[in-house]
């Protein structure tokens, strides 16, 4: 029950305690050691139904008539209790629970402001220990590893309880009433997500490689509206499979600092509880609590086999209450081990249980991840099993994985996964879809999410959809309002063969601009034309307006939330385009393209071409050609992203990227105006601080190494809008500087509230801090400036400059998790201030949400 729920009942109770002899319960409930308050604990008098549950600070109050009964208290991760309560009394109760399947002996509670130090402490001996011999018994220290995992994800409304209607009549969705499950600790729930997979894992230490055969893999539920493979990478990264051994521990898209980390005794509290039996092997209780719990850490137990192996049996991890982290009231890991008879480590479970809430005042979601292992082999494979290692995927889905009968499911799913109601989700969406209102809704939701409106309502038979959407309508300061209109061919037509495009129009320019795109896949495509991985040939017409000095890397150049600048967005030309390109993706994160472009570019009223001539005189030219080769390299290993129609969204950041284009053309080669070669690289990187939050770091170089006029120089990517846009200068007119070569880079610093948090009143707002720098060192050789008057070479437009000795260079200060979904940014420019018409500082935003 909330708060609000809890309340009710206490003024209820507290009238009927005027009018008779009743028993009134309250208290607190805490971890035995942490003294973590335990919210949303079930207390229920044994046989009966009479209790309550405690509010989001672990508080509970309630009132019964006089009855003789024993109080249960039951959480999950924890023990059953059981007291006994002095009817018609007060009972004031402060009730400490330990985790379940543990025999103690005695629990010793230390007080929460007790002195504690590290220095002399056996705590911290002891885990020393442990830490230190955590890689002695990793199974990955055999040549070979294999097992088999089931998992088995569920998301559920919390704490459901069916409405029925007040007049008595029936409702659309009674039928909801038939689908709802309880959990061990007796909450209700309805599950609205299921997934489960089957596979085996086969891993070979050298040369390193881990390949995953999926045997059967399944999904129902309200996600069906994004992408399957799409949504089933965001899981994989936000519910990882957490290993305690390692350093860092990644879940929900942020670090946590594992209580065995090298830097453990630095961050969190040590206790040495008492000894007691795990599995019928000795152990000592390792209890943990972060100095800060504020920070990413957990708090918890470590149950640690009593000899020279430190062996940890069992793990049970708690974020504590105050953490810094969005939506999640409550999370739970459990994790259980075993040890081979040469002393290796193996993992048995891997069960994680999270509360998610907007606000403490709703109820929210439960989501569980389980993660089941058996079948654990050192053996070397066979012929047959080695010849998986030749594969390029590290995932390998069998054929009929995702069509595999109930009975396979049946024999393989483990007893702790199977629910207590048999009905599945699959049923319940079937019934959803059969109400006008849900079908109509989840069809409104699905085109928001994928910007397209198909033209059939069975995917298998929808051929052809219209969108982006959120491009329909924008507008800029050349082309006035712009409407658009376009649409893809799906998979549902041909695996192979897509057909992609769209026709533009603008109300003050009054010209037509269209794009036209057939490309054939070498690979059958499931959902999207550009899933991965791509082997593909494209030819690719268009005809369109070109803004100068603005790049458009995260987002479409139409997105309707661009259409408001700070200044006119006036820098631009008309392109008409021809490319062929032909493009190869690799599993292990390389990747290459191969392009020929034909292009012609006219001049515009905003961006003359003055054409200096070799006698010295101007003369206007309407526009130049240009045929290229362009030939472009990515390495991107291990990195993971959310795929889209159209764009490939980033997971995180953590993954090396690295890029090198290089383009080139021949005067009067195919018409091309003249000589041009410009190579460009750059590197990407997420670096982690562990508890201190991470940093991003983005680094680019280039040269144009010919003598071309300045649409084919280098023009700094400006962001005219008030977003905060990656790899763009917020503070930077369009053109303003020109060079022909250049190094820039982007740093930003999230440092997840490590400041913020240590302050008493602000840290309750949750926010974080962000700081950013970037800068452009940037030159213009002799050979390109029209100042030294070379032949063939455009004079450049008013307003546009070459950079000094210094860089151009600007800092930003910011606050994001504002709402849990805000960033808002301080931006000041920090040099060339005296440029005209330029703005030197101002406020930017985004939306954004994250854990």
């Amino acid at each position: 029950m909330g708060k609000k729920i809890v309340f009710l009942l206490a003024s209820f109770f507290f009238v009927w305690v005027a009018n008779g002899q009743n028993t009134i319960i309250k208290g607190i409930v805490t971890d035995s050691i942490t003294g973590e308050r335990l919210p949303y604990v079930s207390l229920k008098f044994e046989g009966t139904t009479i209790g309550a549950a405690t509010d989001g600070d672990g508080n509970f109050s309630f009132s019964t008539p006089t009855i003789d009964k024993i109080l249960e208290i039951s959480y999950l991760g924890y023990d059953k209790k059981q007291m006994k309560v002095i009817p018609g009394k007060t009972n004031d109760l402060k009730i400490q629970l330990v985790p379940n399947g543990i025999m103690l002996n005695e629990v010793v509670v230390r007080p929460q402001k007790e002195k504690y130090s590290k220095k002399e402490n056996p705590a911290v001996t002891f885990v020393r220990q442990v830490i230190a011999l955590r890689k002695s018994n990793d199974p990955h220290n055999h040549d070979y590893f294999q097992y088999d995992r089931y998992e088995k994800m569920v998301f559920a409304m919390n704490e459901y309880e069916p409405k029925p209607k007040k007049n008595g009549k029936p409702g659309k969705f009674d039928f909801l009433a038939d689908f709802v499950d309880t959990l061990d600790i007796g909450t209700t729930i309805l599950p609205v997500s299921e997934k489960e997979k089957v596979e085996t894992v086969y891993y070979r230490k050298d040369p390193k490689s881990k390949k995953h055969i999926v045997k059967g893999n399944k999904s129902s539920g309200v996600d069906e509206i994004f992408s399957r493979d799409g949504i089933q990478q965001v899981l994989s990264e936000v519910f990882r499979e957490v290993d305690i051994f390692q350093n860092d521990i990644p879940l929900f898209l942020q670090r946590f600092v594992s209580p065995l980390s090298t830097i453990g005794p630095n961050y969190y509290k040590y206790y040495l509880m008492d000894t007691l039996n795990v599995n019928g092997q000795k152990c000592v209780d390792l209890g943990f609590v972060p100095f800060n719990s504020e920070t990413f850490g957990f708090t918890g137990h470590l149950y640690v086999t009593l000899d020279s192996t430190y062996f940890v049996q069992k793990a049970i991890l708690n974020v504590p209450k105050d953490i810094n982290l969005n939506f999640v009231s409550r999370m739970t890991i459990e994790q259980i081990f075993e040890r081979t008879s040469d002393s290796t480590r193996i993992i048995k479970k891997d069960d994680i249980s999270v509360n998610f809430k907007l606000s403490e005042k709703t109820k929210g979601m439960y989501a569980r991840r389980l993660n089941v292992y058996s079948n654990q082999s050192f053996e070397e494979p066979n012929a047959e099993q080695a010849q998986i290692f030749k594969s390029s995927a590290p995932v390998i889905i069998s054929k009929d994985a995702y069509r595999q009968p109930d009975d396979f499911w049946i024999s393989n799913r483990p007893g702790e996964a199977i629910k207590k109601n048999p009905n599945s989700v699959e049923k319940l969406m079937v019934k959803l879809r059969s109400v006008p209102v849900f079908y109509v809704t989840e069809k409104v939701v699905t085109t928001l999410v994928s910007g397209y409106i198909p033209t059939n309502k069975d995917p298998a038979m929808n051929k052809f959809e219209f969108g982006p959407m959120n491009s329909t309508i924008s507008g800029s300061a050349i082309e006035g309002a712009r409407f658009r209109v376009g649409g893809t061919t799906t998979p549902a037509l041909n695996k192979n063969w897509f057909f992609d495009g769209y026709m533009a129009y603008g109300t003050r320019d009054e010209k037509l601009k269209y794009n036209a795109l057939v490309e054939y896949s070498f690979n059958e495509r499931k959902e999207y034309r550009k899933e991965f991985p791509i082997n593909s040939i494209r030819l690719e017409y268009m005809y369109d307006i070109n803004k100068l000095g603005q790049q458009y890397m995260y987002t479409s150049k139409d997105n309707v939330l661009l259409s408001i600048r700070r200044q006119k967005d006036t820098r631009a030309t008309y392109l008409r385009q021809a490319e062929l390109t032909y493009s190869y993706e690799q599993y292990n994160g390389l990747a290459y393209n191969a392009i020929v472009r034909n292009r012609r570019e006219y001049a515009t009223e905003y961006a003359v071409f003055d054409r200096i001539n070799a006698d010295g005189t101007i003369s206007d030219v309407k526009h130049y050609n240009m045929t290229e080769l362009e030939l472009k390299l990515r390495y991107g290993k291990n990195e993971k992203f959310y795929q889209t129609r159209n764009s490939r969204v980033p997971i995180t950041f953590d993954a090396l990227i690295f890029n090198f284009s290089h383009v080139m053309a021949k005067k009067n080669l195919l018409g091309s105006s003249y000589d041009y070669h410009r190579t460009d690289i750059g590197i990407q990187k997420r670096f982690w601080f562990s508890a201190f939050g991470y940093i991003d770091i983005i680094t680019k170089a280039g040269k144009v190494w010919s003598k071309v006029p300045y649409p084919l120089l280098i023009l700094p990517n400006a962001n005219l809008s008030y977003t905060i846009q990656p790899e763009a200068y917020t503070n930077m007119n369009a053109m303003e500087f020109i060079s022909d070569e250049y190094v820039s880079w982007d740093l930003t610093y999230y440092m997840n509230g490590n400041l913020l948090n240590r302050l008493p009143l602000i840290k309750k707002l949750k926010a974080r801090e962000v700081f950013c720098f970037r800068g452009l060192w940037g030159h213009l050789t002799e050979k390109n400036n029209p100042k030294n008057g070379g032949d063939g070479l455009y004079l450049f437009p008013k307003g546009s400059y070459t950079l000094g000795k210094a860089p151009y260079m600007e800092a930003s200060v910011g606050v994001e998790n504002i709402f849990k979904f805000l960033r808002v940014d301080y931006v000041w420019r920090l040099n060339y201030r005296n440029h005209p018409d330029i703005q030197t500082k101002g406020i930017r935003c985004t939306m954004r949400l994250s854990f």
